[in-house]
């Protein structure tokens, strides 16, 4: 009887070892948000991706799911409200948040700013970022308005392996 090594502890096929820092990762701004792609899916053989957010209060998506990858986050600053399913939560410094695969989740940044770790197995929402973000002056938060949101069609976030949930959003009930 033949045996393999699982999947995931097979080699990356042409991968090498690497070390980015947030410091000098790639860095955009999209919709208000500093994005720094710590990994992305040419890294990793498409296995995951992680990112480095820091948003501004009030920030966050509404009611969405990814169709194809886990989301994680680990809270490196600040606090957010998150919606997974139909419960409501909060997630502060030193929390770690798993949203598994098709699972409805929002969140709202309540700190004035929240900073965390923002992971996908796998890879999917970086490169949306890659895609769409405006290379980042600095890093800090866009100046308002510095970055105009691009259209996020349905058809766009599927390729994207993500979904927009229609219904009210608990977490902004005055529509915003």
């Amino acid at each position: 009887m033949t045996t393999h090594a699982p999947a995931a502890l097979t080699p990356i096929p042409g991968s090498v070892p690497f070390i980015r820092n947030a410091d000098t990762a790639p860095a955009y701004w999209l919709l208000d948000v500093l994005w720094m792609v710590l990994a992305d899916g040419n890294d990793t053989g498409g296995r995951f991706s992680l990112m480095e957010q820091l948003l501004p209060k009030g920030s966050g998506p509404g009611p969405h799911k990814h169709t194809w990858s886990d989301e994680t986050f680990y809270m490196l600053d600040g606090e957010i409200t998150l919606l997974v399913g139909d419960e409501t939560r909060t997630a502060r410094k030193g929390d770690f948040v798993v949203v598994p695969r098709s699972t409805r989740h929002a969140f709202r940044v309540d700190s004035e700013t929240a900073r965390f770790l923002n992971g996908y197995t796998p890879a999917s929402l970086e490169a949306l970022v890659l895609e769409l973000g405006t290379p980042a002056a600095e890093r800090a938060l866009p100046p308002k308005g510095a970055t105009p949101p691009p259209a996020m069609n349905p058809d766009l976030l599927r390729r994207y392996g993500m979904d927009v949930v229609p219904g009210p959003d608990p977490l902004r009930p005055e529509g915003r």
